[in-house]
């Protein structure tokens, strides 16, 4: 994409909000759009374009918004429409736009639609969600008899009886959240429909949840097994549908064309492939802008999730170096360490330690926007929060986090490796509150907060680092500033340098006839920089995240030294 008029969002950055845990303005221990609206001075300062908030609509909040009772409300525990539409004005008066979270794989089971299609088998909406009757032979209810061997995302069958009418309904993640049945036009059009009504009331744009299994195949094949569990892997019959690519066309045509150009759409997609990201992201099929793919963010697990092991920095080069190069000529990728279903990347991919957290996370925020691709900052990142202490299970609020608890421990799991387990892995680590200062409840709260603050925060908070020109928040600030000035961040071409070191990340961004050379020491340990990379030295500097320490040495990369040089 190297076009005299690149759209808008190659030049941006944008900045995840997780209301819950962002700030609360009224007391009750849950974050809220006075509290965002209140903070959007921050945002401003910090020089990011685009605001992408998870869901605030109505919710019973079984997963946290992500289960949606009404798509056209806001949920009184974040406010009112009134207030959303404040919001919205404050932000774009600051220069930055809002992008919705739209979650329709699923709704939450007390959806107006769901308590209708579930009300009889021959209710007009019964066709909204996927119903099916229990396995050939074998009576609804008893174990096994299920439709399909699938395992839910949040543990257990993804289908769940429904004792009123005999038959079972899908869902792949929490059994209150019934997964749309978008074979069904009806169901299309009502959420074109919706999404309209959000983007005519001032949105910009959407980041679209887990988009990529909206299109199942219909016969709803078994999966291969899951080894230990009695369940078996429905992705194949789940991610990336028959007619996925339709579905996101027609979206296109039926909602965005004539206005997308001001708008921004990122699809949430797990599994995706670079081929495939390249097809979603093809401006001349006109699906999506941008993806999220998750590749990167498994390279440090095992058989699970909960299974964790050190990330190899080689590993890490080969994805993200053949997502740079796939989509070099086609299409558009999102760079993200963080959000909020991972855990903080400070203590994930860095080194939390005091000795090296403020340049750890400052290198890898170096290593990210340097990238080709719109960045994601996901709140406190900008700060170098991390993952929390967790003393108890009882500390943990998450869905899938509790579940792994429940089938983990009837399993006969010790609770002590069980716990951890889920230190370094759940989703909490990212929603513990935003810490804003070094009072009580980091500032988040006057209250009593709904997930516990991490104790650091009377060291590591924005009022702490607001004024220090050499802060992991003054350092995102300049990323920023410089992928808003420099053509050649926003649209270079990437080649990848050292790929078997497994300390040093480097490579090129050139652009005509500009070079950039970014190399970043993703360890502790120095290494001489003219044994690396002989043409690194002399060069001038643009953004280096150690230049200002005593201790500094052009000529020696340190721990966890990020650079960015412009190549004489």
């Amino acid at each position: 994409m190297t076009s005299a008029n690149p759209p808008w969002w190659t030049s941006a950055v944008v900045y995840q909000v997780y209301p819950r845990s962002f700030a609360d303005s009224d007391g009750d221990g849950i974050g809220d759009l006075e509290g965002i609206r209140g903070k959007l001075d921050h945002l401003a300062d910090l020089g990011v374009d685009v605001v992408w908030l998870s869901p605030v609509y109505r919710s019973p909040q079984d997963d946290n918004g992500y289960d949606i009772s009404d798509y056209q409300d806001i949920d009184p525990a974040f406010g009112t429409l009134d207030q959303f539409d404040a919001l919205l004005a404050d932000a774009h008066a600051r220069g930055i736009k809002i992008v919705m979270d739209l979650v329709v794989n699923h709704t939450s089971d007390e959806h107006p639609w769901f308590v209708e299609s579930r009300s009889s088998t021959v209710s007009p909406k019964r066709d909204w969600y996927w119903w099916r009757d229990a396995r050939e032979g074998m009576d609804a209810g008893t174990p096994g008899a299920e439709p399909t061997n699938w395992q839910s995302f949040f543990s257990g069958p993804c289908w769940e009886l429904d004792e009123t009418t005999g038959q079972y309904y899908l869902h792949l993640f929490s059994r209150r959240q019934p997964d749309l049945n978008w074979e069904n036009a009806q169901v299309r059009r009502a959420v074109y429909e919706m999404m309209r009504w959000w983007l005519d009331r001032g949105v910009d744009g959407f980041r679209m949840d887990v988009i990529n299994m909206i299109s199942k195949q219909p016969d709803l094949p078994d999966g291969p097994p899951i080894p230990g569990t009695p369940y078996g892997d429905g992705s194949v019959a789940t991610f990336f549908g028959p007619r996925l690519h339709e579905f996101l066309a027609e979206m296109h045509r039926e909602v965005f064309a004539g206005r997308d150009a001001d708008l921004i759409t990122v699809g949430e997609m797990p599994g995706a492939t670079v081929e495939q990201a390249r097809l979603v992201t093809d401006p001349a099929r006109a699906e999506l802008d941008m993806v999220f793919q998750f590749e990167h963010v498994q390279l440090d697990q095992g058989a699970s999730k909960w299974d964790h092991r050190p990330l190899r920095l080689t590993d890490l080069k080969a994805s993200f170096g053949r997502w740079q190069a796939g989509l070099a000529d086609v299409g558009w990728n999102s760079l993200y360490w963080d959000n909020h279903d991972q855990p903080r990347a400070v203590s994930r991919f860095g080194d939390d330690s005091p000795a090296y957290r403020r340049d750890s996370a400052t290198c890898l925020a170096t290593l990210l926007h340097g990238h080709r691709g719109t960045p994601y900052v996901y709140q406190g990142e900008e700060i170098g929060m991390a993952n929390s202490t967790w003393s108890s299970v009882r500390d943990f609020r998450d869905i899938e986090t509790l579940n792994h608890v429940a089938e983990a421990t009837a399993l006969g799991a010790d609770p002590e490796e069980v716990l951890a387990t889920l230190r370094p892995a759940s989703r909490d680590n990212a929603r513990t509150p935003v810490q804003w200062d070094a009072t009580e409840h980091a500032g988040f709260t006057t209250g009593t907060p709904w997930i516990g603050v991490n104790p650091d925060h009377v060291e590591w908070n924005v009022a702490a680092q607001r004024e220090d020109p050499h802060s992991v928040l003054a350092h995102h600030r300049a990323l920023i500033a410089l992928r808003h000035a420099d053509r050649t961040v926003q649209l270079g071409d990437f080649t990848m340098l050292l790929p078997d070191h497994e300390d040093v990340y480097a490579f090129t961004r050139s652009l005509d006839g500009d070079t950039l050379l970014v190399v970043c020491n993703v360890s502790a340990t120095p290494y001489p920089l003219a044994e690396l990379l002989p043409e690194a030295v002399g060069d001038e500097l643009v953004l280096g995240n150690r230049d200002h320490l005593p201790d500094h040495d052009d000529a020696v990369l340190g721990p966890w030294d990020a650079r960015i040089l412009r190549l004489r």
